[in-house]
């Protein structure tokens, strides 16, 4: 199968029939072989309902229904397991990305060697203030932070070769960074394209200025953990080592100036000099059983699930 187009979703029932109509023109007329996954993350309107319509259509619809709302993360992490195509699209089911632009992407992937292109959203149809300068001061901070040079890492419209989507591992909110999470773990090929942002057509959208403040506290998890999540001693255990090297320090030069040079002088607990030594050594013992508890806990930590599936449609069942 050519491509596999992965759709998070959330209450946007009168959008999904269009989405679709126009996904499968796209598709017809480029003549693709392909399959749409709906992924809904616990609508309460009637999305499902009118997903099932849409695979009793076409075959090609699959869809899975999580039992509440996990977060978009979870649903492109079960999205992402599911696919068999040899390229995959993200997209969003609000209309605003654009499904003419997949021809140009699958290219991309296919013929000019990335191992994922990331869609830009160069002119927008949001709010200047709210989401437009807040997303600039996101992006920038993102490109400084990882080093990926992207200028839209949260667009909603990406082109994935398998290889990508079936060795990453998508948690949290780390959605956002799935760019930064293919970098490392080994995928240097990144490419990105200007694509047409359509405004937003039916309801409104789920995500207000908190989402920028979550990105920038996930931006600094993303950081740590590519850095040091695979070997915190690497961290903790340095700075412990420091740390208690330090108040050690400060323990000798008490000792000798109390044994050596003023004899007679204050007592050693009368001196900062004593609490600055026992604080140090202290929290340099605690900063090192803090990386070797971690080092200890990524050798024993088991998969967990993460959500919750309530139905499939014309999808095997997730393990």
């Amino acid at each position: 199968m050519q491509l596999s187009i992965v759709i998070p979703l959330l209450n946007e029932e009168e959008s999904l029939k269009e989405l679709h109509d126009w996904i499968v023109s796209v598709m017809q007329s480029n003549h693709f072989s392909y399959e749409i996954l709906f992924v809904d993350d616990g609508s309460t309107d009637n999305s499902w309902n009118i997903i099932s319509k849409l695979s009793n259509q076409n075959p090609a619809v699959k869809g899975i229904h999580f039992l509440r709302n996990y977060g978009k993360s979870q649903a492109l992490h079960a999205g992402f397991k599911a696919v068999v195509g040899d390229v995959i699209i993200t997209m969003d089911a609000d209309l605003q990305d654009n499904p003419e632009e997949i021809p140009e992407l699958y290219n991309m992937i296919t013929n000019e060697g990335y191992e994922l292109v990331s869609g830009w959203k160069k002119k927008r149809y949001d709010s200047i203030l709210f989401k437009n300068t807040p997303s600039k001061l996101f992006n920038w901070a993102a490109r400084r932070t990882s080093g990926v040079r992207l200028h839209d890492f949260n667009c909603g419209l990406k082109a994935y070769a398998k290889d990508v989507v079936k060795n990453i591992e998508v948690s949290g909110e780390m959605h956002r960074y799935i760019p930064v999470l293919a970098k490392n773990a080994g995928f240097s090929k990144i490419g990105e394209k200007v694509v047409q942002h359509q405004a937003r057509k039916y309801g409104k959208t789920k995500f207000g200025i908190e989402r920028f403040i979550n990105g920038f506290l996930d931006l600094l998890t993303i950081w740590f953990v590519s850095r040091f999540g695979k070997r915190p001693m690497h961290l903790f255990g340095a700075l412990g080592v420091l740390m208690f090297l330090i108040g050690f320090g400060f323990a000798i030069y008490l000792g000798i100036d109390k044994m050596f040079i003023n004899k007679f002088g204050r007592l050693i607990t009368d001196r900062p000099q004593f609490y600055i030594s026992l604080i140090a050594m202290v929290l340099g013992t605690q900063l090192f059983l803090a990386g070797f508890i971690g080092e200890i806990l990524i050798r024993s930590k088991k998969e967990e699930k993460r959500y919750i599936v309530s139905e499939e449609i014309n999808n095997q069942l997730l393990e």
